[in-house]
């Protein structure tokens, strides 16, 4: 982008700011190729079955940003909080993924009642559901 695109960035993103929805529609075309790079850069350090697409990650952290009540100051300032905005989209995908592959953050334990011996003892499932300590100490 030459300096009249950074200061057709910089009008629109203050124009957005102020919320004219005239701006706001106008300036995704602009910055559209420069976030999909930047999408496209963050997506290749993933891992390479990641369902998340470039296109995705883009359209998710646009209308983030532009539910945001920012004074933005230039286009640099949109494009550094773009790429942390897109950051933290990523995060919460890893998270979801994670959480959702160990049963959502639920533990299931299963107990033979038969191998608990003897009447009054105390059975301390949390340390025996982390293997923490011996279950009658902890």
């Amino acid at each position: 982008m030459g300096d009249l695109s950074s200061q057709t960035v910089t009008q629109l993103l203050v124009d957005a700011s102020t919320g004219k929805q005239e701006a706001v529609d106008a300036l995704f075309p602009i910055v559209y190729a420069e976030l999909r790079r930047l999408a496209g850069s963050y997506l290749r350090r993933e891992r390479p079955d990641h369902t998340l697409q470039s296109t995705a990650l883009v359209h998710e952290a646009y209308m983030r940003l532009v539910d945001q009540k920012v004074s933005w100051q230039n286009r640099a300032h949109f494009l550094g909080i773009a790429a942390q905005t897109m950051r933290r989209i990523l995060l919460d995908h890893a998270k979801r993924r994670a959480a959702s592959k160990r049963g959502g953050g639920e533990y299931t334990l299963q107990l033979d009642e038969g191998l608990i011996q003897g009447k009054g003892r105390e059975l301390n499932l949390i340390a025996l559901g982390y293997g923490r300590g011996n279950p009658q100490t902890a």
